[in-house]
């Protein structure tokens, strides 16, 4: 659709309505805002309570590709990568010194194999990975502890990904949604959706959005509400098959750097790849800019249920041991748990609602969404103004033939 005529269709005066509406204000609703507003769009995004206070104020902020076998999202990943550098000296440039430091560092990762069974497969892994492109290098057990002195000297295999990288998760959104209002986006925050608003002559349409702070109107409506996003495609009468799956964190106080990259046992990617709800840890370490060290992981389904379980901290504890021996007398400062968008195919969801025009998804990327919300928002913004996207986007519509047993009616 071309440009002038994709903004003749905001049809409402004032500020409630616009081109484009953005539910959530996480980082990948807010990397949508940016990219949208800056293609000269008008952009409303509507936020049910505070702008990064939710998936996106609770991960570790990984760039990955070290965690993706051969296929669509490795593909998605290693385009995100290619965005990051450029995207983050474009914000620094834009939103000036004062604006808090985005912490990107492309710091590499560095994958082991703790016990013998578990080295073939992640040698074997990484030679899919490295066919597809990626710079996963394996590496003797002396130059892991080269990369890594702390590492336990009974690891069994090693890669090394100097690829991936890291990003402060809120700092980050914050940037991207500050330059999306300097390109004239507006942001409501405690506005939580309840409905949608149709078209009368065509009711199947969507054309804006009631909320609990009143109506905002648009042609075009983007659902990016991480794992909440299940719950408002039903309050709009479609199904989204996202639920959430809950993971924590350990945070030690902090303590001089000993470990230099981001550590995770190769049993990781089994974890992120699998669709059981019962409860899932893997060891995955890693310090921060400020010296303190981040101890996961865990995946689980249990709703959003928040409260603490002292079972699921002792697992992640232990197995960090493996990695790193030394952890065992590090002090624990603060554990923290967040909800991530789970899809039982594994892929997220881009692209438009064929059930509902004028309704669009950008979801489903359960612990990696905050590496791959550039592309993300590169890949729904051509889509939306009609060019062609800048990486295959077919892998990620919802009407892909993976993910029919799980779309319902409507609501």
């Amino acid at each position: 659709m071309p440009l002038g005529t994709l903004r003749a269709t905001a049809h409402h005066a004032g500020a409630r309505s616009a081109d484009v509406i953005v539910i959530g204000a996480g980082i990948i609703g807010a990397a949508c805002a940016r990219s949208l507003s800056r293609a000269g769009l008008s952009v409303i995004v509507l936020e049910r309570s505070a702008a990064a206070s939710g998936t996106s104020a609770k991960g570790e902020g990984n760039l990955l590709v070290s965690d993706k076998g051969p296929g669509a999202e490795l593909r998605l990943a290693q385009y995100a990568g290619s965005l990051w550098p450029s995207v983050v000296a474009e914000l620094r440039a834009e939103l000036g010194p004062d604006f808090p430091s985005l912490e990107y560092e492309r710091k590499g990762g560095l994958v082991v194999a703790t016990t013998d069974a578990g080295a073939a497969p992640l040698l074997a892994f990484a030679a899919g990975q490295r066919a597809a492109g990626v710079d996963a290098l394996p590496v003797g057990i002396d130059e892991a502890l080269e990369l890594e002195p702390e590492l336990n000297p009974a690891a069994t295999a090693a890669v090394f990904y100097p690829d991936d990288a890291q990003v402060q998760p809120v700092a980050a959104t914050e940037a991207l949604l500050a330059s999306a209002r300097r390109s004239g986006a507006t942001v409501h925050i405690d506005a939580r959706v309840t409905g949608a608003i149709r078209s009368q002559l065509h009711p199947d349409t969507v054309t804006g959005v009631r909320t609990t702070v009143g109506e905002f109107h648009a042609p075009h409506v983007i659902v990016a509400a991480g794992p909440w996003s299940g719950e408002v495609a039903e309050a709009l009468g479609v199904s989204l098959p996202v639920r959430p799956r809950r993971g924590m964190v350990l945070v030690t106080t902090r303590m001089p750097h000993r470990i230099f990259h981001k550590v995770y046992d190769g049993d990781y990617f089994g974890a992120t790849q699998s669709s059981d709800a019962a409860l899932q840890t893997s060891s995955v370490v890693e310090s921060t800019a400020a010296g303190t060290v981040l101890i996961g992981s865990s995946r689980e389904q249990i709703g959003f249920d928040e409260r603490l379980r002292v079972e699921v901290l002792r697992g992640i504890a232990a197995k960090s041991l493996r990695l790193f021996p030394f952890l065992e007398n590090a002090s624990i400062m603060r554990t923290y748990g967040g909800f991530r968008p789970f899809m039982p195919d594994h892929l997220p969801v881009i692209g438009a609602d064929h059930r509902a025009p004028g309704l669009w998804h950008a979801s489903g990327h359960e612990g990696a969404g905050i590496g791959l919300s550039l592309a993300t928002a590169e890949i729904l913004a051509a889509q939306l103004l009609g060019t062609t996207p800048p990486t295959d986007a077919a892998p990620f519509s919802l009407a892909r033939a993976s993910l029919a047993p799980h779309l319902g009616s409507a609501a």
